[in-house]
């Protein structure tokens, strides 16, 4: 019994138990299901509205303990050249099993009896932008304007300027940045609370999915769902599994170590929830600080392979089922697009349709009414493209830190091996829900992680 009480306090078995539930709940009683939406969008709206003050908080304190600008211009160089191969991989990932299993052959639809509609509502957030554009929407209206609209790198933008400002005045901003350190531990504090509803939204999440669509609603484009899933789980394991291997760590124990936030992101279908835990998590792998606050949140912009997987994948469906053939050249082209078209979605539920609408609205081979045919399962494979993103950020953080000789090898080894065969007592310490003491020994300062 004493047993049983320390394992329904793990926060992964909290989540497991809601996710069940949740399938339960949505398929015996679908109508009350569907009314469950708001449990799982309060949770992910109460986590977003922690993110862009704890990216500005780390990565402030992280620049300010690097120093370097030169060095923190090379760390970001590697992270952006890791992130477009990676995306490439993927890319290639879903066009390989698209063309191999076929999923959207023999259906012969025509395109013209398609519902335009459904693609309409989602046009005028995904029309594409230029380069310009894009760097300039980067930029805030106003300091406070960042954290107003919440997005990653406007607050990323914000916090670089900030960070280098800290760095160049010296001794003066001694008392600010101790006031971001402690505004950082307040925050961690207030996030623990927040994730103490996590199954709860795992619950909501789950019994929406299953009351609105139905576990029945698969069978029809079953073999589409089979195959993106079949690629996520091949860039997984054999591209971020050989990547990992490559760099002396094990891809199957990193996953054991972050377990929790991986089922937190599966019952919510977004990764945002779970990048203030990543953070910590990632340090306490022996990451430095400085590394982790500028690559993780950077990679949850321009890292996104799960999304990059279901471009391709849904697009080449879309050409399949409606007999449209694509040559090479045209293939080519609509990869190069998907370079772009990838990188700008947020790593939330919906953001890979949208990235979808946005690269069919510029590609006059495809129908864009074509998504008409998979908006009613995208909701079953949001899971996978939000939990191969975070799976290919955790793993691309460790790479790049041991890139810049800024993780510590023994600590990484020891915090895996004990991760993958840890006792019940410390699966409980580890999650329970950050408080203070827990993040003053995250971000005060063992020597490895505070150079």
């Amino acid at each position: 019994m004493k047993s049983a009480n320390k394992l329904l306090k793990l926060l992964y078995v909290q989540v497991l138990i809601g996710l069940v539930l949740g399938i339960t709940v949505g398929h015996y009683w679908p109508e009350f299901g569907a009314s469950l939406k708001p449990l799982g969008d309060g949770f992910v709206k109460l986590v977003k509205m922690m993110i862009a003050p704890i990216v500005f908080c780390t990565i402030v304190s992280g620049i300010t303990s690097l120093g370097d600008a030169g060095g923190i211009g090379k760390t970001l160089l590697k992270a952006m050249g890791l992130f477009y191969a990676l995306t490439i991989a993927a890319l290639l990932t879903g066009l390989v099993a698209v063309t191999l299993m076929q999923p959207g052959a023999g259906m012969h639809i025509d395109p013209t009896h398609l519902d335009a509609a459904v693609a309409a509502k989602y046009t005028s957030q995904a029309q594409p932008r230029g380069f310009v554009e894009f760097v300039l929407h980067i930029i805030p209206n106003s300091f406070f304007g960042a954290f107003a609209e919440g997005e990653v790198l406007p607050v990323l933008l914000l916090a670089v300027l900030c960070g280098f400002g800290l760095t160049r005045i010296g001794a003066t901003g001694k008392a600010v940045l101790e006031g971001i350190d402690s505004f950082a531990h307040m925050l961690f504090a207030a996030f623990g609370f927040i994730m103490r509803l996590a199954p709860l939204g795992a619950f909501g999440a789950m019994a929406f999915t299953v009351g609105k669509y139905g576990i029945k609603s698969i069978g029809s484009l079953g073999l589409l769902i089979a195959t993106f899933y079949v690629a996520c789980i091949f860039f997984v394991v054999v591209v971020l599994g050989l990547l990992a291997r490559t760099h002396g760590f094990k891809l199957w124990q990193l996953l054991r170590y972050i377990r929790e936030e991986l089922l937190v992101v599966l019952g919510t279908s977004s990764s945002e929830p779970v990048l203030p835990r990543l953070l910590m998590k990632l340090e306490r792998l022996g990451c430095k600080k400085g590394v982790v606050g500028l690559v993780l949140p950077t990679g949850y912009s321009f890292n996104l392979d799960g999304t990059a997987i279901y471009l391709t994948l849904a697009s080449m469906f879309i050409a399949q089922a409606c007999d449209i053939h694509l040559s090479w050249g045209q293939i080519g082209a609509m990869l190069g697009l998907m370079l772009l078209t990838s990188k700008g979605a947020a790593g939330v539920t919906g953001s890979g349709f949208v990235a979808l609408v946005a690269t069919l609205v510029v590609m006059p081979d495809l129908p864009v009414a074509g998504v008409a045919l998979i908006v009613g399962i995208d909701r079953f494979m949001s899971e996978a493209r939000a939990l191969t993103s975070t799976i290919s950020n955790a793993v691309a953080c460790i790479v790049v830190s041991k890139w810049e000789r800024a993780c510590d090898e023994a600590v990484l080894a020891s915090e895996l091996s004990q991760g993958y065969a840890k006792t019940e007592q410390a699966l409980e310490d580890d999650a329970v829900l950050p408080h203070a003491d827990a993040i003053h020994i995250t971000h005060a300062a063992p020597a490895h992680v505070r150079h």
